[in-house]
């Protein structure tokens, strides 16, 4: 397994970023990481977009599966209504999972590549048919990019991702606040903090080329999580404008239903028949009275 991974995904990298550094002036390990970071990114940008869009549905669905978990206690029943209310909203849990499990094996493998593969004594994984660059330029700024640098850039890697964390928390503003605690959303505050001082404790102690390609990766996760800002505010500020169609349906006016006749007037329109026969025969008027009741 170990023989397989190592064939289908560290080399093709390795080499991928030796054959940037060949073609970058003055073979800059560091230009050829925030390219291929970049190239990286821009394929994953689709599962990317689709798991980001995925993350603020979560958030929206939040208050309703922690109102329902309230008031159903009962462990079938609560899982009944949730995945009821799973389909009436078209949402489903595992929607992240697909694009961080495309992610994270690429991003293992960048990080073997980028810890390891940069020392000419690494091209024994070299195709053939690429061309060697005779030197590689580790530095960068200033810094040996093989090496650690405790503080100019794991501070930098670090604020960039508070920016994020926050840029990812913004379209909660918009959402209803839950009653009572809600864990979920007290954990992303909390991650909004937590996030940063990893990325500099790690960063810390990391080869500055690692560091290199966590501020590039952020940098763009940056731009990437404006723009899906930018579609959620479109998508809600439409929704209110929506207008529902109201069908109207003419029915017919109804039918006028004479009432009954009273039997007196049937018996004098009988009368009526016999006198106009019996008044043609004779050539006489005759008048017919009824007595009042």
């Amino acid at each position: 397994m170990k023989a397989f991974i190592h064939t289908v995904l560290y080399q093709p990298f390795f080499n991928l970023l030796i054959f940037i550094a060949w073609m970058v002036p003055g073979h800059s390990i560091a230009v050829a990481i925030i390219i291929l970071t970049v190239m990286v990114r821009l394929i994953l940008l689709p599962s990317s977009i689709k798991a980001a869009h995925h993350q603020v549905k979560s958030m929206e669905m939040q208050p309703k599966i922690n109102k329902l978990r309230s008031e159903i206690k009962d462990q079938q029943e609560q899982s009944k209504a949730l995945m009821a209310l799973y389909k009436e909203e078209g949402f489903s849990p595992f929607g992240s999972c697909l694009p961080l499990l495309i992610q994270i094996p690429v991003i293992w493998v960048l990080f073997s590549v980028f810890r390891s593969g940069l020392h000419i004594d690494r091209f024994a994984d070299l195709y053939s048919f690429l061309p060697r660059p005779e030197t590689l330029n580790t530095m960068f700024l200033g810094m040996d990019i093989t090496k650690p640098n405790p503080w100019v850039l794991p501070i930098l890697a670090g604020l960039l991702q508070f920016g994020l964390s926050y840029l990812t928390m913004l379209p909660q503003k918009s959402i209803a606040k839950p009653e009572g605690n809600d864990p979920t959303a007290m954990m992303s505050k909390q991650m909004l903090y937590i996030a940063p001082l990893i990325t500099v404790f790690f960063g810390r102690t990391m080869p500055v080329a690692l560091v290199i390609y966590w501020i590039a990766t952020t940098i763009f996760g940056i731009f990437q999580q404006l723009y899906v800002n930018k579609q959620i505010m479109i998508q809600r500020a439409l929704l209110p404008k929506t207008k529902m169609e109201v069908v109207v349906v003419e029915r017919e006016p109804a039918k006028q239903i004479e009432a009954p006749k009273k039997k007196s007037d049937f018996m004098t329109n009988m009368m009526n028949k016999r006198l106009d026969k019996q008044e043609r025969k004779l050539g006489v008027n005759v008048t017919v009275r009824t007595k009042k009741r």
